[in-house]
């Protein structure tokens, strides 16, 4: 038996090598298709990775409270969501004094009417994260971890101090080095403010891993600059194990704050980092879906060629399967010679497929800011399934092979 498949091995390689060129037009569909399902893999893989980095940089323990839902949106807010009160930093206070599950409450207050930029001498940033905030950021955000300089401190706060922490790219592209950006004077939409902190390019959250573009001022200095902003945004950090016990409460204070009948439902949004993951995950999984639906299409031609290709072949070596039926072959060597051939073809295809994925994974992370890394299960995937197309797609060829009368097979021109 051994000796029969090392034959059939061997007949199907020569075969390969005889139509070097027909054989990998046959299989470009197999070598398309498994190479999207290692690709797809490998994103997928590495978008796992991201998020996890995502929930460890802004703290596994916190969530985020705003008057908005959170999550991808397409298109205008409804109006529901337009005309619900803002949170206020009063909510903040109540959240503190009311949950015992909370440990710290970062509040910050953004203006998002105008577009904001920060400029040094003749260098500009524009499309920045601007917001003012109080000393807990750097306690509630994982990720905010300062690469020099320092923070600023509650009696800046309280005085309304002109200081700002910048993000590291923000950094870079107006100074030389983090150093170099401590004490210097930036304006802000015109406004003049000293540099006290550069922030590490954070490690988590989304975007973060592309650009840190924080700018970041005291929560009343903010206020004072510009008096009619109103939205605030609230995170909050439970004491470590107790997250969903703290969203249970800070639901409850908000709810009565806000005077939300019991049979309504929130006008208020709270999310952790593991449902913000689960929403990018539930966006990518439908991606992911309809790229697998392509590659099976792929697959499906691929398969579909293999078998015309094995059809063709069958009537091409009618002769050769009469002179092995002669000389004593029996039906099931002819059907495996047949099937062997298939599969090393469609195997062949997947092996070109696996290894043009492996090597766009390793370019994907070099040229965008995309993640891709090639699971060994993907790999065995890839393979097992383009020798499966070539076993499936040819029964029909190896069967009509092995019915053939070995007498009109001799006679056969």
């Amino acid at each position: 038996m051994k000796q029969d498949v090392r034959e059939n091995v061997v007949l199907a390689f020569d075969t390969l090598r005889t139509h070097k060129l027909r054989s990998l037009l046959t299989v470009l569909g197999v070598v398309i298709g498994v190479g999207l399902i290692i690709l797809v893999a490998a994103l997928l893989t590495g978008f796992r990775k991201f998020i996890d980095e995502q929930i460890t940089g802004f703290g596994a323990d916190t969530a985020w409270v705003s008057r908005f839902d959170q999550g991808p949106r397409i298109g205008r807010r409804p109006k529901e969501e337009r005309e619900r009160k803002p949170v206020t930093l009063d909510d903040a206070q109540a959240i503190l004094d009311g949950c015992p599950a909370v440990q710290r409450v970062a509040a910050s207050i953004f203006d998002w009417e105008e577009p904001h930029g920060i400029r040094y001498q003749k260098s500009e940033v524009s499309g920045i994260d601007y917001r003012g905030t109080f000393p807990s950021f750097v306690q509630v955000y994982a990720n905010a971890v300062l690469k020099a300089g320092r923070f600023f401190t509650e009696a800046e706060n309280a005085h309304r101090e002109k200081v700002v922490a910048i993000g590291e790219n923000i950094s870079a592209a107006l100074f030389a080095s983090p150093a170099d950006a401590l004490n210097k004077e930036v304006l802000i939409d015109g406004s003049a403010y000293r540099v006290i902190g550069v922030f590490e390019k954070p490690k988590g959250g989304f975007g973060g891993n592309d650009e840190d573009r924080r700018v970041i001022i005291p929560y009343y200095t903010f206020t004072k600059t510009y008096p009619a902003a109103e939205e605030i945004g609230l995170r909050f950090q439970a004491y470590p194990g107790r997250l969903n016990e703290s969203v249970d409460e800070v639901r409850e204070v908000l709810r009565r704050r806000r005077r939300v009948p019991y049979d309504k439902p929130d006008n208020f949004s709270i999310q952790t980092q593991v449902e913000t993951a689960q929403s990018f995950n539930d966006i990518i999984g439908g991606v992911a879906l309809a790229l697998i639906v392509l590659s099976s299409i792929g697959l499906l031609i691929g398969g579909v060629g293999v078998m015309n290709i094995m059809l063709v072949s069958v009537t091409e070596r009618t002769r050769e399967i009469g002179v092995r039926k002669a000389i004593g072959a029996r039906r099931s060597d002819i059907t495996w010679q047949f099937l062997f051939e298939a599969m090393t073809l469609t195997g062949a295809g997947g092996l070109i497929g696996i290894l043009l994925a492996v090597g766009l994974a390793l370019l994907i992370p070099l040229v965008t800011t995309l993640r891709a890394t090639v699971p060994l299960w993907a790999v065995v995937a890839g393979l097992v399934v383009s020798v499966g197309v070539g076993l499936i797609f040819g029964v029909w060829p190896a069967v009509k092979a092995a019915r053939l009368d070995p007498v009109d097979a001799l006679r056969f021109e």
